[in-house]
Parts: C-alpha cells; sequence; structure tokens
C-alpha cells in the first residue's frame, strides 16, 4: 500500500488495535524465550522485526468488513475483531518466514532476510556446521512461531463470543491456512514442471495465484469480517464475490512490481521472481505470444532465463524487455483492470453502510494501485 494510503489502516485506530496486540504476543514470547534460556532471546526480536513491516491490509479488510455487515465500534465485539487481524498478520509473519526459506530470498521490505541474518551470525561467531543450514531451521521455527501465536490470538478472539459466530469464524481461519499451504505447494510443484503448453502454463499460474494469495489477501479477510459481525450466508457470497476478483488482481500488481517496481520502493531486489522461477501469469502470457508468433528466441530466452539463479542485472534487463515487447505487460494490466471492474461492480451491489463502504473501495484501490 503507497505512503499516501497509509491512513487508511488507521481509521477507527485500526492501526493501534492491531499493533497492541501484536506487541503483546511479543511481549510474551520475549518472556517466555528468556525463561527458558537467554540464548532464545533473539527468536522474539526475529519476530518483532518481521511484525513491525506489515501493511495491516488483512487486518483492514477484516475490520472495515465487519463494519460493513453490522459491527458498532467500541462495543464489545470490536476487540475481538482486532485480535483477529492481528491473528492474520502473525499468519502472514509465519508465511513470510517460510517462503523466504524456500525462495531463498535474500531481503524482505528492505530489510535482510531472518535465514540470512541468523546465517551471517553463525559465520560471524565462527560457529560449527553449515551457516546457511543454520539459518534456514532457525527461520523455519520463526515461521512455527508465528504460526502457533496465531492460532492462540485467534482462540483468544473468538473465547468470549457467541458459539454460532466463533465456529463460523473458525472455519474460516482453517479453511484459509490450510489453503495457503497448499497454495505453496502448488507454487512449488509449478516451478519444476517445463514450460510448453500455453493452457498449462496460465492454468497453474493461476492457481496458485488464487490458492496461495488472492483468497488469502482478501477473500477471506472479508468474510471473516463477516462471520465475526454474524453475516448470513448470502452475505458472505457477497464478500466472496468482491474478494476473490479483487484478490487476484492484487496479486498480479505484485507480480508486475517484483519485475518492474523500483526495489527501492519494493523491498526486494528487481527480478528475484525470475531467478526464482516464478510461474506468474505474466511469464506465461508471454510465452503463449512468443510461441503464437512464432518468435522461438524468445522463447528460448524465456525458458532459459526464467528460474536461473545467477541471473545477473542484465539479465533481467533483457527478460524484462521481453515480457514488455511481446505484450504480455499490457494483457497483465488489462486482466488487471477487468478483475478490478468486477470487484467494484460486486460492492456496488452490496448494501454496506458508510463510512465501512468508502473505505473498503478505498482499501480495494490501494490494493491494486499499490507501488510496493
Amino acid at each position: 500500500m503507497p505512503t499516501a494510503n497509509a491512513a487508511l489502516v488507521d481509521r477507527e485506530n485500526l492501526r493501534a488495535g492491531v499493533d497492541a496486540a501484536l506487541a503483546r504476543h511479543v511481549a510474551t514470547l520475549r518472556g517466555t524465550a528468556r525463561a527458558i534460556s537467554p540464548d532464545a532471546a533473539p527468536l522474539a526480536d526475529a519476530v518483532e522485526r518481521m511484525l513491525a513491516g506489515g501493511k495491516r491490509l488483512r487486518a483492514a479488510f477484516c475490520y472495515w468488513s465487519w463494519r460493513a455487515h453490522g459491527g458498532t465500534p467500541g462495543d464489545e465485539r470490536e476487540q475481538a475483531v482486532l485480535r483477529a487481524g492481528a491473528a492474520l498478520e502473525l499468519f502472514q509473519a509465519a508465511a513470510l518466514f517460510h517462503d523466504d526459506v524456500m525462495d531463498d530470498s535474500s531481503t524482505r521490505r528492505g530489510r535482510p532476510t531472518a535465514h540470512r541474518v541468523f546465517a551471517d551470525e553463525h559465520q560471524a561467531e565462527g560457529r560449527r556446521g553449515e551457516p546457511r543450514r543454520f539459518g534456514d531451521g532457525v527461520a523455519i521455527l520463526l515461521g512455527d512461531l508465528a504460526l502457533v501465536a496465531s492460532d492462540d490470538e485467534m482462540s483468544h478472539a473468538l473465547a468470549g463470543l457467541p458459539p454460532s459466530v466463533a465456529r463460523s469464524a473458525r472455519a474460516v481461519f482453517e479453511v484459509m491456512r490450510t489453503e495457503v499451504t497448499i497454495g505453496q505447494y502448488l507454487d512449488l510443484v509449478a516451478q519444476t514442471m517445463p514450460w510448453g503448453d500455453a493452457v498449462d502454463d496460465e492454468r497453474r499460474a493461476r492457481d496458485v495465484v488464487r490458492s496461495k494469495s488472492a483468497r488469502y489477501s482478501v477473500e477471506h479477510p472479508l468474510v471473516l469480517g463477516a462471520a465475526l459481525a454474524g453475516a448470513d450466508d448470502e452475505a458472505v457470497a457477497g464478500c466472496r464475490a468482491v474478494g476473490l476478483p479483487l484478490g487476484e488482481a492484487f496479486q498480479l500488481r505484485d507480480d508486475l512490481l517484483g519485475v518492474l517496481g523500483d526495489p527501492s520502493t519494493t523491498g526486494k531486489p528487481t527480478g528475484d521472481d525470475l531467478r526464482e522461477g516464478k510461474r506468474t501469469v505474466l511469464v506465461a502470457r508471454a510465452l503463449a505470444r512468443a510461441t503464437a508468433t512464432g518468435d522461438q528466441a524468445t522463447v528460448d530466452a524465456l525458458t532459459r532465463g526464467v528460474g536461473d539463479p545467477h541471473l545477473g542485472p542484465e539479465g533481467v534487463a533483457t527478460l524484462t524487455g521481453l515480457l514488455v515487447r511481446t505484450g504480455a505487460v499490457a494483457e497483465v494490466e488489462q486482466l488487471i483492470e477487468e478483475l478490478c471492474t468486477e470487484a467494484f461492480a460486486q460492492i456496488e451491489a452490496r448494501d454496506w453502510p458508510e463510512p465501512a463502504r468508502s473505505t473498503l473501495v478505498a482499501l480495494a484501490h490501494a490494493a491494486v494501485e499499490r507501488t510496493a
């Protein structure tokens, strides 16, 4: 979310409420770690660093969906919704710790990734064993700690709610976590498959977009907020109709930023997705267009370059140029526009009250028009 739109998640003290819940968790984790052993203190520091950089976008979609479905600011249920938002942020932290290990990413939000930090410390202190294995191991454990914390936070959030509301909200949260994990697996599998069939390439890319990011980033938070308000099935279906296309547009924007974004803004080196071999709709469209026009040189360059971990700045620039020249970038921009049109039409069809409606519209724009 661009800095100009950061105030969106500050409305109604949303960020302050979510951050307070996260701070309580970090303080508890720090006390537990130190009580077990002074050597465990760096774990709490690493979790705190990861939590400090989040946009709180998922928490905001959850909170304002709750408001859109009858939630009243300041009532006894508001704290539950804010804690549910904190649970979403903790799950996001868990996913990022693990994702950075799987992708061997070097930076996250402009800072070295956790596994790199711990590997570097291992090497600097001359410890025994392989630094990289140590760093990866610690990052996996950090993800596990954040995952446990997300479940604890959600349990606390639901504890005082009516049983039917708590069951509905818990079901949304459980499906979300399972789906994201399966989406991560599909992402890994897709990177092992050969390019070649345009239909299959895009199908795999869209499957990953939907399961790993689209539903998790927008649809499930909207549905969770509605569930916490006790919304009926029709209202929940309306949230899904808004959330899926908007979530897809959100991830497609992320894919474009991974190639064309400014590293000083995105916090990640340009071309990381290309080096990691991410099977994005963007690359699938470029290959499909090059194949259709008989441009074998472009096909060869893309299939050889995407997934090359040693791809340097010149190689990244070459592939980026091909993505633009094939028309793939323009096609993905057009797809984002179509998905946004669908999502905004669905918002228009909902009878959400103000200020929830206008805030959710602004959040939707921020999600797809961002530069980071």
